[in-house]
């Protein structure tokens, strides 16, 4: 007969061995379940760069047409107004493509969506260099998002 203490052992023993196992046998169907990803990988990666490219693009413009209005400038209430929206958008975008969530390629319509918005209100002030690489950085957003929704939709 085992001992309390020998009991122990063995039992806490096979609950170890018992995890390894499933650590072991979870690395192997995590990697069977990536290895197919591989080929995705670059798009969702692209697409995750982008949107959080451009969400601190559009809060450091935000900042920036801020000032502006403090100056007096009211035209720039609605590029503020859009730039925050946009990297709202596009950080919620960011995060579910960056993990390869199932709602990818739904995030991405709208982000797509309110990238191609905030550069059209940010493109009305073409002299403001800031306001310009906004612009630039949302239109860079807005086409990774597009192509992600394509490349979703092929898989």
């Amino acid at each position: 007969m085992f001992s309390r203490r020998e009991f122990a052992v063995t039992g806490l023993s096979a609950v170890a061995l018992a995890g390894l196992q499933g650590t072991t046998l979870q690395g192997t169907a995590r990697a069977d379940h990536h290895s197919g990803h591989d080929a995705h990988s670059e798009h969702f990666d692209a697409c995750a760069k982008a949107c959080s490219d451009c969400q601190r693009e559009c809060d450091s413009c935000a900042t920036h047409c801020a000032s502006l209005l403090a100056d007096g400038q009211k035209d720039h209430l609605t590029t503020l107004a859009t730039c925050q929206d946009c990297a709202d958008v596009c950080v919620a975008a960011a995060q579910i493509v960056a993990r390869r969530g199932p709602f990818a390629e739904t995030i991405c319509k709208p982000c797509a969506d309110a990238c191609a918005m905030c550069a059209k209100e940010c493109e009305k002030f073409p002299d403001d260099k800031h306001m310009k690489k906004c612009a630039e950085e949302c239109r860079k957003c807005e086409k990774a998002c597009r192509e992600m929704i394509q490349h979703v939709a092929r898989k």
